[in-house]
């Protein structure tokens, strides 16, 4: 049976509907907002695997080409591997709903969410998360929802509530944030340098709006909400773990309070193979996994009451204290730009390439082709941690990371004007104990400075943890392995001296007051000023100068009637330009030409050789002529591509020249004289009368070459 409910967000009507479509799923609901619709559903196990210690969770999330009217490209004309919009909208979705089950609750559920129908305004993100939390609500499946998601917006001084893709271009703040009625659960944003009450008052404002989305869900739950299913909770062996603690707790602490992350493991795994020894006998049933699950609880709670009872952190720091940080810029030598970050056992190799307009990426999405001139990728190699594993593609993980990194420097970019260059920067983590995410962003600042960007301020980011039972809760600055693992929040902030440009909160229980969220912000704020101020005494401004080896890219402003002189028939001409000096050329409809090579004479020479397409010749230019045809009364020389003109027999030589063959043959090269240009555009040329100095001009070029616009010279 059909059911159908909506609620009103700023607004803008929500439609949920259940009942028509996907009747085998667990739940099916579909959410749609004007002409956008999404299909979510949710199915889940009855039955837990034998040695399942985790929540096996997959959620999926696919955007239809035909949702919008559109056949796929490529080869194949269907959709494939996922987009990196619709992984990172995956992680949407699986951050805020994964706390939600039951404890040792490790059924395996998949949450699919389908993309039907696009109208290129409302992003369909928000729909997913709203429709994977009513599938759970109404499903069999135990979930200790609903939630709900909303995005905010900034624009003109006001709060704007899921705003279209039109309006977001005009915001300084794009926030998704999802919670329950009165506590927040999972934040993600982008922004240009709001401060922290600004943030916090745009958090309030999408706070506000959750509650009508949550209370649809719950009417929605008790019209057609199936029964919950009673789970089979994986739960700690009681027995097993009181032996361990009785008998090993001391062990534990020391493990615990050992300085380095890899001592750590090493003892736990020798304290593992302890116990397995000693625990896994005939006359019981205990497996390795139930001993690595008592003995982690034991971990764990040890860390926790450490942080909460003694108010000490695991490395002995303060709780507001910053792990060692060390900065070094120039770390490679033929790369752009280059930046080495350490804080305490994380380490970011950060690498900026500098490319021209032709390695801009294209994105072909539901709303609409875009492209992206800043890129910035994140990498995890396993020896990072000390592990073996096979090197693949970058997983969800990595994406999401890097992803959040790109957001946190994108606003400081230069603009296209300013730059034209299409920016690659590469953060290879190479030790991970905590938060490499953000030391990405501070090496990917100092790579941007070192390559001479010219980004507007340096930006640092910094990760909040927290440990919470009940009434109390101890916040942690820069967190480390140890406390993320064992503790109930990881908030990123990202941003400049002066404000936030990013943000992502994700947690372990089910939310947190705006009390604690406002103390968060301020330990993030203090963090990141010192460590601003630790990258600034490496580098404080952008290179004036860029690499040796980066490319120049000089601008040139053409009379757009003259651009078809360059290019050519069928590209002719600006082919034979880039392959004889070896540059690239980027022309736009309305004149602006960008030349660019690492080589400043071939770059000048291919500026000279568009320059003299696009204006006309002088009297007095010299060039370097090429013959083209002989006749009786002189020869025709091309001065510039698809450019020719005369010299007359008299001009070739002081003395008389009966035969001009005897003179000159197709295909000679000699320096020419510009020394009368008709009412018709004939060009008449001279070679008697270009002067010995010019010998070594290049060919092409004119003795008098207009001024240009050029970068300083290479460091």
């Amino acid at each position: 049976m059909e059911h159908k409910l909506s609620c009103v967000v700023d607004g803008k009507e929500m439609v949920f509907t259940t009942g028509k479509v996907a009747k085998q799923s667990d739940a099916a609901v579909t959410v749609q907002a004007g002409g956008t619709v999404v299909l979510v559903t949710a199915c889940g196990a009855r039955k837990r695997g034998e040695d399942a210690d985790f929540l096996p969770l997959t959620i999926e999330y696919q955007e239809k080409t035909y949702a919008a009217g559109k056949i796929p490209g490529g080869f194949f004309k269907r959709e494939g591997r996922p987009t990196e919009k619709e992984i990172l909208t995956a992680r949407l979705i699986d951050r805020p709903i994964r706390p939600l089950f039951p404890e040792g609750f490790f059924n395996s559920i998949q949450i699919v969410a389908m993309v039907l129908s696009s109208d290129g305004q409302h992003d369909p993100d928000i729909l997913a998360v709203n429709g994977a939390s009513c599938a759970l609500a109404i499903s069999s499946i135990p979930f200790k929802g609903p939630i709900a998601a909303v995005r905010v917006g900034y624009i003109d001084n006001h709060f704007v509530a899921n705003p279209s893709y039109s309006e977001l271009e005009n915001s300084q703040l794009n926030i998704v944030i999802v919670g329950v009625e009165d506590r927040i659960i999972m934040l993600e944003a982008d922004s240009k340098e709001i401060d922290e009450a600004k943030a916090l008052e745009a958090i309030k404002f999408g706070a506000d709006k959750l509650k009508t989305i949550i209370e649809t869900q719950k009417e929605f739950q008790k019209i057609c909400g199936k029964a919950k299913m009673i789970p089979d909770l994986k739960l700690i062996n009681q027995d097993l773990y009181n032996a361990i603690k009785s008998g090993y707790l001391i062990k534990i602490k020391e493990i615990n309070s050992l300085p380095f992350k890899e001592n750590r493991e090493d003892a736990t795994d020798l304290l593992l193979d302890e116990l397995n020894e000693k625990f896994i006998k005939e006359e019981n049933e205990y497996t390795e996994s139930d001993i690595k699950s008592a003995l982690y609880k034991i971990e764990e709670e040890n860390v926790r009451s450490l942080m909460l009872n003694e108010h000490k952190r695991v490395d002995g720091r303060g709780f507001e204290d910053i792990r060692e940080i060390s900065c070094e810029i120039g770390a490679l030598p033929r790369t752009h730009g280059s930046a080495l970050f350490t804080r305490g056992q994380t380490q970011s190799l950060s690498v900026t390439t500098l490319g021209t307009s032709s390695d801009v990426q294209m994105i072909d999405a539901l709303e609409g082709e875009t492209s992206k001139n800043f890129m910035l990728h994140y990498n995890f190699p396993p020896f990072s941690v000390g592990e073996i594993k096979p090197l693949r593609g970058p997983g969800r993980r990595e994406i999401g990371h890097g992803a959040l990194a790109e957001k946190a420097l994108k606003s400081i970019m230069p603009s296209t004007d300013e730059f034209p260059y299409t920016v690659r920067v590469v953060s290879d983590i190479l030790e991970s104990n905590g938060s490499s995410s953000m030391a990405t962003v501070c090496a990917s600042s100092l790579s941007l400075m070192d390559a001479g960007v010219p980004i507007k301020k340096a930006v640092a980011g910094i990760a909040i943890g927290l440990v919470k039972e009940k009434d109390r809760a101890q916040l942690l600055t820069d967190i480390a392995g140890v406390e993320d693992h064992y503790g109930d929040m990881d908030f990123k902030v990202a941003g400049t001296i002066d404000g936030i440009t990013a943000i992502q909160m994700d947690l372990k229980i089910d939310g947190i007051d705006f009390t604690l969220l406002e103390k968060a912000f301020s330990f993030a704020k203090n963090a990141r000023l010192k460590i601003l101020g630790i990258m600034n005494s490496v580098i404080s401004a952008p290179r004036k100068e860029l690499s040796n080896y980066a490319p120049r890219i000089i601008k040139l402003s053409v009379d757009p009637d003259k651009v078809k002189d360059i290019i050519g028939p069928s590209g002719r001409i600006i082919k034979k330009i880039i392959s004889e000096t070896g540059v690239s050329i980027d022309i736009q409809d309305n004149g602006e030409v960008l030349v660019a090579s690492v080589d400043a004479e071939k770059s000048k020479q291919a500026i000279d050789i568009i320059k003299n397409l696009t204006t006309d010749p002088e009297v007095g230019q010299i060039f370097m002529g090429t013959v083209t045809k002989v006749a009786n009364f002189g020869a025709f020389c091309e001065i510039t591509p698809n450019r020719e003109g005369l010299v007359h027999i008299s001009e070739f030589s002081d003395k008389f020249v009966s035969n001009i063959n005897d003179e000159v043959k197709v295909g000679d090269k000699f320096l020419v004289k510009v020394i009368g240009v008709d009412a018709m555009g004939k060009i008449n040329l001279s070679k008697k009368q270009a002067q010995s100095p010019q010998e070594s001009a290049d060919e092409g070029a004119p003795q008098k070459s207009p001024k240009k616009y050029q970068h300083k010279k290479d460091r």
